[in-house]
């Protein structure tokens, strides 16, 4: 057996990513390397159906449920070819007269469940025509004002039979009726159950693998970013404008306490025993504008080497994003990554599928997007490549422990080839925030596992703070560079352990 010397080592894995970097040089772009890894496919839309698609929903073999800004829901058939094709795939329109439905939801005993700005609907077909014949209000209890922004997402259901739904504020600035600002969760009866408060302007909702409640909520007032932030039941999340509405929420007890304009979400959170701090920061003109759907991948494997994390979706920017959570003391924080980007429109709603591709539904919603276009309905499908990737994040007393797909190259795993900042958000009543209180913490030292798949970084952590990595030094083990070499990790607690 030939042994490579070192000095043979590095020279090879020079060139090779010499050879990485001239194919990038070459008009590459990062939508098409992306590409290699998750095909982007496109479902035709007939001529004349507006699909900005609100929400999503699969079941059957080849079948999709998508519902509409302007009020339709309708069947896909075909939507898994590959590619679909116009000859190939037939929309049937189930419902219509619906009013901008953004949840979609089926327990498989006939009946659909539509969450509507006024209501959530059940509605079926008993006679087979593929056309709902019965509608029956399922839940209210919450108030409208005939208002442009007042959104209700709402969720598939829960373990217990529970749909939970995330009110806008009227004009996302004001509470002008019921639990506008709120979460409500409605029962497997129908009953409304007020649940988490200071809610702004959410973008979508669903469980992680553990079955705990998430939803998107978009930068404004008391949000200096967008966030992706845990809905623990009791709680509150920010935003005080809807507090008002306690004195209709008995089960909560009494209002918390107004947070101070202008401090910081780990100050007040310290001050108030209902806060839940956010789990994960998008920071704003880095990872996006305006997050949006979110679907966990537990397709155990079929989508990739990702199992169990969270994709959210970005309206403004045509993305996808990739979130992989922790838990300590109890709280939720974790790292946003970039996924996939140079999607048709506006990323508003995804689903996975049984087969573990992933659909998802596009709108520019009258705000435009970078895609370009008004809607699409696409799907992402894993090729079975699996590229050189950050896999995983997690924070330890001083550091963080990074987790790849593929083994890293020693040589490139030194403390130069990474750097660090860290900044939070002022927490406070004007729209948004600049980054501040920032900080370029030191890599001191690394140490990578005998496997080369986990490299440990020794560096100060500041609580409640985003810590920035850039990883453009890293190479795997045949010298290529990460398919996306940078992360942002929301730190809430330090482990102290």
């Amino acid at each position: 057996m030939k042994t490579t010397s070192w000095t043979e080592r590095k020279i090879t894995c020079g060139l090779a990513a010499m050879a990485v970097a001239a194919g990038l040089a070459h008009g590459a772009t990062q939508a098409e390397r992306e590409n290699e890894y998750w095909r982007l496919l496109t479902v035709p839309i007939p001529e004349g159906i507006v699909l900005e698609a609100g929400a999503l929903q699969v079941f059957g073999k080849d079948r999709i449920a998508v519902s509409t800004r302007l009020g339709d829901i309708w069947f896909v058939d075909g939507a898994y070819g590959e590619p679909p094709t116009p000859g190939t795939v037939k929309f049937t329109r189930y419902a219509q007269g619906l009013h901008e439905v953004l949840g979609l939801t089926t327990r498989g005993d006939g009946w659909f469940y539509a969450t509507q700005r006024g209501e959530i609907t059940r509605m079926r077909d008993t006679n087979g025509d593929d056309r709902a014949d019965v509608f029956e209000t399922h839940a209210d209890g919450w108030g409208i004002t005939g208002d442009y922004h007042e959104y209700a997402f709402g969720s598939k259901f829960d373990r217990d039979g529970n749909i939970w739904l995330v009110l806008c504020l009227t004009g996302s600035f004001t509470s002008e009726t019921e639990f506008r600002g709120w979460c409500l969760k409605a029962t497997p009866d129908g009953k409304v159950v007020p649940t988490v408060s200071g809610i702004r302007s959410p973008g979508g909702i669903a469980t992680n693998h553990l079955g705990d409640m998430f939803y998107t909520d978009n930068q404004g007032p008391w949000n200096g970013t967008c966030w992706l932030k845990h809905l623990k039941p009791g709680g509150f999340v920010g935003n005080p404008t809807g507090n008002k509405w306690y004195t209709l929420a008995s089960n909560l007890g009494p209002r918390p306490a107004d947070p101070t304009s202008n401090s910081r979400v780990t100050t007040e959170w310290k001050k108030m025993k209902e806060f839940v701090p956010p789990a994960v920061g998008f920071p704003y003109g880095k990872m996006g504008q305006s997050a949006s759907g979110i679907a966990n991948d537990g397709s155990r494997g079929k989508f990739g080497p990702f199992q169990n994390q969270l994709f959210v979706g970005d309206q403004t920017w045509s993305t996808v994003m990739r979130v992989c959570l922790e838990q300590v003391d109890g709280v939720y924080q974790g790292a946003c990554l970039p996924f996939r980007e140079g999607l048709a429109s506006g990323s508003l709603s995804l689903e996975q599928a049984p087969d573990g591709s992933l659909f998802v539904g596009g709108s520019d919603r009258g705000w435009g997007a970078r895609g370009g276009k008004p809607f699409a309905l696409q799907r992402l499908v894993w090729t079975g490549k699996t590229p050189f990737e950050i896999l995983e994040i997690h924070s330890q007393p001083k550091g963080f422990v990074l987790t790849f797909t593929e083994p890293v190259d020693p040589a490139s795993a030194a403390p130069g080839a990474i750097t660090a900042e860290n900044f939070t958000y002022l927490y406070r009543a004007d729209y948004g925030s600049p980054e501040v209180d920032k900080g370029k913490p030191t890599i001191r030292g690394t140490r990578l596992s005998a496997d080369g798949r986990t490299l440990h970084l020794d560096m100060d952590l500041v609580e409640g703070h985003i810590h920035e990595l850039k990883l453009p030094g890293i190479r795997g083990k045949a010298g290529q560079p990460l398919l996306h070499p940078s992360a942002w990790f929301t730190l809430n607690v330090i482990p102290s352990k």
